[in-house]
């Protein structure tokens, strides 16, 4: 006959399961932050005042840029162009459903969702910093007319993580920009 003692109870090794757990967890913690890990931060723009122009009030790609623009740090987003030194213009902000696949009897079954963004960015003395642009994304997305509206929920969703990921281009792209930029193009055409 084996003789337990209450040390060896269900109790105890669920203790040890959720302490090694603990353990496992806190070690990594300390791995992650001991080789550097850092979250992901929005990219240090050096062009401070910038001026956004040819956004659409309700754009969910608009609402985005200009979110990802003000959390960058020391960005300062103008109303008119004067005083800036870039001018972010908008040339296209489209999105758009197309039928991917549909049944013999015409019911669809997926759609392909598209979010598409032009734009240009300018000195306000009119001097092209960066040419005119496009950034598209698309994403498949499965179909069926009784699920409509949690399909529609499901497109808005995915929409928005187009546009984020398309807003983040733009910023990347203004972060390569800096105070170099405007004045390099002025300098060489002086040369001879």
């Amino acid at each position: 006959m084996t003789v337990r003692s209450p040390a060896d109870g269900p109790v105890a090794a669920d203790v040890r399961r959720r302490l090694l757990s603990f353990g496992a967890v806190a070690t990594l913690a300390l791995v992650a932050t001991g080789c550097g890990f850092q979250l992901r931060r929005p990219p240090a723009l050096q062009l401070r005042r910038i001026h956004l122009r040819g956004l659409v009030g309700s754009s969910l790609l608009g609402e985005e840029l200009r979110r990802q623009l003000r959390a960058s740090p020391g960005v300062e987003l103008l109303e008119a162009p004067p005083g800036a030194d870039v001018v972010l213009q908008v040339l296209e902000d489209s999105r758009d459903e197309v039928v991917a696949v549909s049944t013999s009897a015409g019911l669809v079954r997926e759609l392909t969702l598209r979010s598409r963004l032009r734009f240009r960015a300018q000195t306000p003395s009119g001097l092209e910093l960066i040419a005119p642009t496009l950034l598209q994304q698309q994403r498949d997305m499965s179909y069926t007319e009784t699920d409509a509206l949690a399909k529609e929920h499901e497109a808005l969703l995915l929409y928005r993580a187009m546009s984020v990921d398309i807003a983040a281009q733009v910023v990347r792209r203004l972060a390569i920009l800096g105070p170099a930029a405007l004045v390099a193009p002025a300098a060489s055409a002086s040369a001879p």
